[in-house]
């Protein structure tokens, strides 16, 4: 890797979210300032013209264009063999800033060098706190996760120790798992560790690369320094019955690959059986439930909001979007061929409001209090 010179790297994996990557970048742009950045969008041939979009309305954003929807490892690491910064952040295009995070962030990684990533705090879209923190389970917490025994049994302290539900997330603190919907990280970690693992379609990949950095000896760190919102696995929600059977053979290939429950033969047979059974299950929840969501645990937004906050996002206003088109610098666009290109130096943020329905999402500064 040549020498890094810019502050952050920001790679953003996106398909078919057109409308929640806009408001992604959007606020990235408007909301980060004292450091230098470049942010690297990773396109995996979205039919609703994602692609176009960003090269229009975003010229500076460095944009490849894949032929087909990559894994979700293979669209992270793509971006991070160019990535030019002192750290890099893997960040969802679900997501939206809500203040200066990526200084703080950047502050952060300074201040703590034996970090080797970390996480920000992460909200829903109401405000409220996302529980995005893990710690590693056997087989049979994710049996009582599937029949949704946090429910049940909201005192488990199975469940508890799982979800991490006695975390203080008002300090910073190490942490086993945290997930990377964003995760920054130094290039001596990818360096020194690996990239993430391709065979991953989407399902697992975090954990499985958060569990080997562990295994390791690196150190993974949670940070209430920043706040991001997240509204929440758009993009593995858009057809649910592909994501369980990804979901399902990613556990049996975590399984196969890392032994997390065991070397012997007999142990994986076992556990491909068992996760076979927990897939039906999930299955079965699909056809039965009226929320169709793959990721619905504690913490995470109700199902109403998901769906409402994704609407409003995906169905800007027209005229606010030809408005910030009005705004951009007639700057060249970029693709992947152009890694070389004009990383974009912190920009003043300016106050934008998208509407919908009558409805307001406010994106301005106030919001965060900065």
């Amino acid at each position: 890797m040549a020498k890094p010179n810019l502050d952050l790297t920001i790679i953003i994996p996106n398909y078919n979210t057109r409308g929640l990557v806009r408001n992604c970048i959007d606020s990235i742009y408007r909301l980060t300032e004292g450091i230098s950045f470049e942010i690297i969008c990773v396109d995996g041939n979205s039919p609703d013209g994602s692609a176009a979009m960003i090269a229009e309305e975003f010229p500076n954003v460095v944009l490849i264009r894949n032929q087909c929807n990559e894994s979700y490892g293979r669209s992270v690491n793509q971006g991070l063999r160019i990535a030019r910064g002192r750290y890099a952040c893997l960040l969802d295009s679900d997501t939206m800033l809500i203040g200066n995070a990526f200084q703080s962030l950047v502050k952060f990684m300074d201040q703590t060098p034996e970090a080797a990533a970390c996480a920000p705090k992460l909200l829903n879209a109401d405000g409220s706190l996302q529980h995005d923190i893990r710690r590693f389970a056997g087989l049979g917490v994710f049996f009582l996760q599937t029949l949704n025994w946090h429910k049940l049994f909201p005192n488990s302290r199975i469940m508890a120790r799982y979800y991490a539900s006695d975390f203080d997330f008002s300090l910073s603190q190490q942490v086993e798992a945290i997930g990377t919907t964003a995760f920054v990280m130094r290039p001596s970690t990818w360096e020194g560790a690996g990239l993430l693992d391709e065979r991953f379609r989407w399902a697992m990949v975090d954990l499985a690369y958060e569990y080997m950095l562990g295994k390791k000896g690196y150190k993974l760190f949670y940070t209430p320094c920043a706040e991001v919102i997240h509204f929440g696995s758009q993009t593995v929600n858009q057809d649910v019955l592909k994501t369980l059977r990804e979901q399902c053979q990613g556990f049996i290939d975590f399984s196969d690959a890392y032994d997390y429950f065991g070397k012997g033969r007999l142990i994986k047979l076992i556990v491909r059986v068992g996760i076979r059974v927990r897939y039906y299950l999930k299955l079965l929840g699909y056809y039965v439930s009226s929320d169709k969501r793959v990721i619905k645990g504690p913490g995470r937004p109700s199902k109403e909001q998901a769906e409402h906050i994704a609407l409003l996002v995906e169905s800007s206003s027209p005229a606010v979007q030809q408005h910030h088109r009005r705004e951009k610098p007639p700057v060249p666009a970029f693709s992947q061929s152009g890694s070389d290109a004009n990383s974009v130096a912190s920009q003043k943020g300016r106050r934008s409001f998208r509407r919908s329905e009558g409805h307001t999402i406010a994106t301005a500064r106030d919001k965060s209090g900065g």
